[in-house]
């Protein structure tokens, strides 16, 4: 029995090592097939034609270009890599009656071992052929090869350069026009230590405005968030808002407070806000609140509430003079109110309406000039109401310069605008020169 013991027991240690051998056999060969399955995978991906393999940017090097008519101006397409197939690269012109491309369609010639790192420019000659605006994007053929919606330009065709400076020139000098428009008035108010004459429901309204069109300059110019949904929504449009809109507003804002702490510290008698001011008012930061609200509760974009803060200012600027020209009236007077004021904001507001025109000519672009009504009506409506006050001044009731306060008992007859003459009234006399 021990001996056949033995012999089972040598039987089942060779069936073993035979087994052990066909096992490690079997791994072996495993890991061979499977190095050989790695070697061919990379080896196909290296042999196949790879459209992978493509370029890593492709771009323009301007993407705006100004241009006269009969201009020509040379730029470059500029592709960074290189690609194993030929493609066709086209220029899709918004308007070709405006701007014409030589040449409008590039070929790129298909390379055995792309590198990705070689730099190729393309040059293409922009020609202007008749006066506006258009827009100009590229397409490639094969298109799934590569894709080029972020590229785009603007180009611009003008008949007049001088045209353009001179455009360019008035919108600086309308600019320190409304800029300086405010300090007539505080200047006024401090020689009289007074605002007798001065409406509170214009201030009041004033500096609503011009803090509604402050956040709106300053979320569009300082938010990268609001940036990035105003650019969502307009793909290829640019910031509306500039640098000098967002001071312009901001100083608005400064010298309006500035009026209205003359308001307090100087002569008012029982002047204040009216009922109906304080209703428009209420009205206006209801919204106020309601759209920041639902913007912070993310049902409104924060873009949203800019939009309607700038309704808000659009809105002002339509009813803001009226409580002013109606006090006028009602005092048959315009003493307190400066006259400087609306002389400036006439200058500003003609030369910006005058601008619009020489654009408009220049680019050939009556479309936008008459299409853009919220602009050229708020310029004509801000031009009547100047009008009417220099009117009202010079026309309506340029006898009454001076007004005597109840138990005043002289008040000079025979002055100019800028000051008394060497006569003392006998009680506090309130007049001063508009």
């Amino acid at each position: 029995m021990s001996k056949l013991a033995r012999r089972g027991s040598q039987r089942r240690s060779e069936s073993g090592k035979m087994l052990d051998k066909v096992t490690m056999t079997s791994r072996t060969a495993r890991g061979n097939f499977s190095h050989i399955y790695k070697n061919l995978f990379t080896f196909i991906l290296i042999c196949l034609p790879c459209k992978f393999c493509q370029a890593e940017k492709m771009y323009v090097d301007v993407k705006t270009l100004d241009l006269l008519v009969d201009e020509t101006r040379l730029f470059k397409f500029i592709q960074i890599g290189e690609y194993n197939e030929t493609l066709s690269v086209t220029a899709q012109i918004q308007h070709p009656d405006i701007v014409q491309f030589v040449p409008s369609t590039i070929n790129i010639p298909a390379v055995e071992q792309p590198n990705t790192t070689a730099e190729l420019a393309y040059d293409i000659c922009a020609y202007g052929r008749s006066p506006g605006h258009s827009e100009v994007t590229f397409s490639a053929s094969p298109t799934d090869v590569v894709k080029l919606d972020s590229i785009f330009m603007r180009i611009t065709v003008m008949h007049s350069k001088a045209i353009y400076v001179i455009s360019y020139i008035m919108g600086w000098i309308y600019f320190v026009a409304w800029s300086v428009s405010f300090y007539p008035q505080i200047y006024i108010n401090f020689k009289r230590k007074s605002v007798v004459g001065l409406n509170f429901d214009f201030l009041a309204l004033n500096v609503m405005g011009f803090t509604m069109y402050s956040l709106f300059n300053c979320g569009l110019f300082f938010s990268k968030e609001i940036q990035t949904e105003y650019f969502s929504r307009h793909p290829r449009g640019l910031n509306p808002v500039q640098l000098n809109d967002v001071f312009f507003s901001l100083h608005a804002v400064f010298a309006t407070i500035i009026t209205i702490i003359q308001c307090v510290i100087y002569e008012r008698e029982d002047q204040r806000v009216s009922m109906t001011g304080r209703g428009i008012l209420t009205v206006f930061v209801g919204v106020v609140i309601v759209t920041a609200s639902l913007s912070a509760a993310s049902i409104l974009e924060w873009l949203d509430f800019l939009y309607y803060c700038s309704y808000i200012k659009l809105s002002i600027t339509l009813i803001k003079y009226i409580p002013q020209a109606y006090m006028n009236y009602k005092r048959k007077s315009t003493v307190g109110w400066s006259i400087g004021n609306i002389f400036l904001d006439f200058v500003g507001g003609f030369l910006s309406i005058l601008q619009m025109t020489l654009n408009a000519y220049n680019y050939n672009d009556w479309v936008s000039f008459f299409g853009d009504a919220t602009k050229f009506g708020l310029g004509l409506f801000s031009l009547v109401f100047d009008i009417f006050f220099i009117l009202q001044h010079y026309v309506f009731y340029r006898d009454a310069r001076y007004i005597l306060l109840p138990g005043t008992s002289y008040a000079p007859d025979n002055e100019d605008d800028e000051g008394f003459d060497d006569h003392e009234p006998s009680e506090p006399y309130q007049g001063a020169p508009a």
